[in-house]
C-alpha cells in the first residue's frame, strides 16, 4: 500500500503534538556496570577505585564530560552473581557521542599515563574482577 503526500504530511504534522502530551521529559543517562570481585580482591579493587578511578571520574566531572558517578556493593545471591555496581551519569544520550575521544585524553593526562600503560592496567584489574554485565538507563522526569 502506498501513502500519498497528503497523508504523510498529516501524519508528520501530528507528531509534535503527541510529544507534547507525554507525561515526562527525558533526563540524564546512566551506565551501570555489574562487577563480580574475585575472592580475596575486594580491598585491592576498592583501593583502585579510590585512587585512579576516582581521580579519572573527578577530572571528567570537572570537565563536564560526566555529571556524577557512584560505587555500590551488594551481597551476592550466588558465586556467579555480581557484588558491586559502578554507575556513571551523563547529561543526555548525546553526551555518549564520541565519548572515548573526549574522555580518554582527560584520563591519560590526569593519571599521567599512556594508552599502552592504561591497557596493561586494565589487564591487572581483570585479575581482580569480572564484568558480569552492563545496562544503559535513561531517567524519565515526570511532569
Amino acid at each position: 500500500m502506498r501513502y500519498g503526500p497528503v497523508f504523510l504530511l498529516a501524519l508528520l504534522s501530528t507528531a509534535p503534538l503527541a510529544a507534547q502530551d507525554r507525561p515526562y521529559t527525558e533526563g540524564s543517562v546512566t551506565t551501570v556496570s555489574y562487577i563480580r570481585i574475585k575472592p580475596g580482591m575486594f580491598d585491592k579493587y576498592v583501593k583502585y577505585l579510590d585512587t585512579d578511578y576516582k581521580r579519572s571520574m573527578e577530572a571528567q566531572k570537572k570537565e563536564g564530560i560526566i555529571l556524577d558517578y557512584g560505587v555500590y556493593t551488594s551481597p551476592q545471591r550466588d558465586e556467579e552473581d555480581w557484588n558491586m555496581v559502578l554507575t556513571v551519569t551523563y547529561k543526555n544520550m548525546a553526551a555518549l557521542d564520541n565519548l572515548r575521544d573526549r574522555a580518554e585524553p582527560i584520563t591519560m593526562r590526569t593519571l599521567s599515563t599512556t594508552p599502552d600503560k592504561a591497557a596493561a592496567a586494565s589487564v591487572e584489574r581483570g585479575a581482580m574482577r569480572d564484568q558480569v554485565g552492563s545496562r544503559l538507563l535513561r531517567q524519565l522526569i515526570l511532569k
